[in-house]
């Protein structure tokens, strides 16, 4: 019984999270939720939602820990498809434009509680794209050999190219999108000529820059 009581119990949690995730929008943020409206478009009794969360600031705390898993769970993807051959910066910017166009909410919520009034949350964000950053720089420093400050500041360089990129696509059309992502593409390729320069001038070879 413990087993199927664990069971209802994370489909319960899941309902309230999913409920406040469909509600946000590009005109309303989390902060204009209440938890009548998550209770009842979860089908659920107010009194259910305290035995999953003490407030609203816990579940929307939960929802930005959720959102930077998601993404770091689809660029880890994008990196094994990069192992199958192509280039590694064009499929890891579609695989990044793939989920905001799935998942454009949830990367509202990150946008908005960066700088949001809470200082919880913007703590929370930012440490979800420090883990972000920090992933891109590991496989930046094993895929081309560069060292770690040169890592760091390329990988640092592209999120924030990206999640700027990823802001404005979040009200663009296809055709916008499409040039968006090129523009994208080459800028990260720029960088990353860059981050070797500087990698080979911090190993002592020549360097054109």
């Amino acid at each position: 019984m413990s087993g199927i009581r664990a069971q209802q119990k994370e489909k319960t949690r899941r309902l309230l999270i999913d409920a406040a995730l469909s509600q946000l929008s590009a005109e309303r943020s989390f902060s204009n939720l209440s938890l009548r409206e998550v209770t009842k478009e979860a089908g659920l009794a107010a009194t259910s939602f305290y035995r999953h969360f003490s407030d609203m600031d816990e579940l929307g705390l939960t929802l930005v820990d959720e959102a930077g898993l998601t993404l770091r769970q689809l660029m880890r993807q994008a990196r094994q498809r990069i192992e199958k051959g192509g280039s590694v910066i064009q499929i890891s910017v579609k695989t990044f434009m793939e989920f905001i166009a799935a998942n454009p909410n949830v990367f509202r919520l990150l946008l908005r509680e960066r700088s949001g009034t809470s200082k919880a949350f913007r703590a929370a964000v930012n440490r979800e794209i420090r883990f972000f950053t920090m992933e891109l720089c590991d496989y930046l420093q094993q895929a081309n050999n560069l060292d770690a400050d040169t890592g760091f500041i390329q990988a640092n360089a592209a999120v924030i190219i990206v999640f700027s990129a990823g802001a404005e696509a979040l009200d663009a059309d296809s055709s916008e999108i499409e040039e968006l992502t090129d523009r994208t593409i080459k800028q990260l390729r720029f960088i990353a000529r860059g981050a070797m320069d500087l990698h080979l001038r911090n190993i002592g070879q020549n360097s054109q820059i």
